[in-house]
């Protein structure tokens, strides 16, 4: 089986910036594969939030994430910046499915990248909604470039 080839930065489309924290290393000496996942919700949730297409608190509608993946390329580690690369890659009529890839200080090959899937959701009921068109522009925006 060959080796998959990282991503690079200019593969993606906005970039948020996450400082590591001091318990993200394991007992290995790097950040432990769970934390991965966290920084993906968290760069994918805050852009959302910076662009006004989620209101968790007072909004109908909410995201839930129902599929995640990851692979791995290099190590991250506390004390590390570590930006973490959007793109949408598949857009419906109630879901969206992003990739996302966490880049090590200034590096341009990324360390990992994943990706999950959202689904929009009523708050109460938790049934698939269609998503808004507000919402819908911004995700637009994020699509994966051909």
């Amino acid at each position: 089986m060959s080796r998959p080839v990282p991503g690079q930065r200019l593969d993606y489309n906005a970039f948020t910036q996450i400082t590591t924290r001091w318990n993200d290393n394991d007992v290995y000496g790097h950040m432990n594969n769970v934390v991965h996942y966290q920084l993906f919700d968290t760069a994918v949730n805050g852009h959302l939030i910076d662009q006004g297409a989620l209101d968790f608190r007072a909004g109908e509608t909410v995201f839930l994430v129902v599929e995640t993946g990851c692979k791995y390329y290099g190590e991250i580690s506390f004390p590390d910046i570590v930006t973490a690369g959007i793109r949408v890659v598949s857009l419906g009529t109630s879901s969206v499915r992003y990739e996302i890839g966490l880049f090590r200080n200034d590096a341009t090959d990324a360390s990992a990248e994943g990706f999950f899937v959202h689904v929009n959701v009523n708050k109460k009921s938790r049934r698939p909604t269609p998503i808004e068109q507000n919402v819908r522009s911004v995700l637009e925006r994020l699509k994966a470039k051909a």
